[in-house]
């Protein structure tokens, strides 16, 4: 009778463990499928986006742009949030990630045409206005929404890493690499280079534990010492090194984002970085109105202060000499994952701001 009652518990114990365990998995899954569209924009690529209209009158729609190397997914915090709270969103996964278009040749990366799709996206959508907000070369377009679509956003959000300068690129990959390495001790532009190098892609796909891992670290000190300066990086994957990722990220979360990885590859991915190494970047900011090089509308930017690629001192001064409008600057102890590390705070500061613009 003990046995069969052992027996008993333990199946019961089981059965709880399946669940919970399928309750993870569940709340690790992707954004709700069902809440995707296909768009093609005007030149002709595919663009895959979560999409849910305002649910309350008077509510504006948000633009979510990730960057490197994720997806719409970065955003899950917000999305739930933001729903609930009755915006509109309109959350792409950007050029060469997840279900959207992936060329592989780095012109079709410049950001004066990522901006157009940008815009054909809530011209899909019939959004006639507004509020963006981007996270790492997410944020980058966000700076060159400003620059081409200034009259398209009422308000503008950066994340992490503030308006990305065209000044900055007049500058070759090599002086920006001195200057920083004399600034901050170290080359925090250096990855750069792997990213941008033949064969990185294969490097990184070969050792993408490891590769996740350093890029979303728990220790946040390993930016500075193996992922930013030059060769660090391609050095830790090739020794296939690992380190604990960060805690605000979930087992469930690593695995998905990682089988995302393997399955999308990182090619496309990596002409983010080839557009800064080269000449395109560069050649395509002169096509910026000279009018529009400042920021006349309200700007937002959330610094982590635990970001040490991009450093928040550099950051929260490239928005002050931007914005000529309002500026609202919220800072966090955190590392460069800014909405996932902090999301609650914001999530709550990005509410005020919006609520009082």
């Amino acid at each position: 009778m003990l046995y069969q009652a052992l027996t008993a518990v333990f199946c019961i114990l089981s059965v709880f463990s399946t669940l919970a365990a399928a309750q993870a998995a569940s709340n690790a899954s992707l954004l709700d499928p069902s809440f995707y569209k296909n768009v093609n924009v005007s030149r002709g690529l595919v663009y895959h986006y979560y999409y849910s209209p305002p649910s309350q009158v008077g509510r504006p729609t948000l633009l979510l742009l990730h960057g490197f190397p994720s997806t719409s997914y970065d955003w899950r915090h917000q999305v739930a949030f933001f729903q609930d709270e009755g915006y509109g969103l309109v959350v792409p996964d950007m050029l060469g990630y997840g279900g959207t278009a992936k060329p592989v040749d780095p012109e079709f990366y410049k950001s004066s045409l990522i901006s157009r799709d940008m815009v054909d996206l809530l011209d899909a959508e019939n959004v006639n206005e507004a509020i963006v907000i981007g996270h790492d070369w997410g944020a980058k377009i966000v700076g060159r929404l400003a620059n081409y679509f200034p009259e398209r956003f009422s308000a503008f959000a950066f994340l992490s890493v503030g308006y990305f300068a065209p000044a900055v690129l007049e500058r070759s990959f090599a002086e920006l690499n001195n200057i920083t390495q004399q600034v901050f001790g170290y080359e925090n532009f250096g990855y750069w280079g792997f990213f941008s190098a033949e064969g990185a892609d294969n490097i990184i796909e070969s050792h993408l534990d490891s590769f996740f891992n350093i890029t979303f670290p728990a220790d946040k000190i390993l930016s500075i010492t193996d992922f930013a300066p030059l060769g660090a990086l391609q050095a830790w994957l090739e020794a296939n090194r690992s380190t604990a990722a960060g805690s605000y990220i979930t087992p469930e979360e690593r695995a998905l984002q990682i089988d995302a990885m393997r399955d999308e590859g990182m090619t496309a991915a990596l002409c983010w970085y080839e557009i800064l190494t080269s000449t395109i970047e560069r050649d395509d900011n002169q096509g910026i109105p000279q009018e529009n090089l400042t920021i006349k509308k309200p700007v937002f930017f959330g610094a982590a202060l635990e970001d040490y690629v991009a450093v928040a001192a550099s950051q929260i001064a490239s928005i002050l000499q931007v914005s000529e409008n309002t500026t609202t600057i919220q800072q966090y102890d955190s590392g460069h994952w800014v909405m996932l590390e902090a999301k609650d705070q914001v999530n709550s500061d990005l509410l005020s701001w919006i609520e009082n613009l």
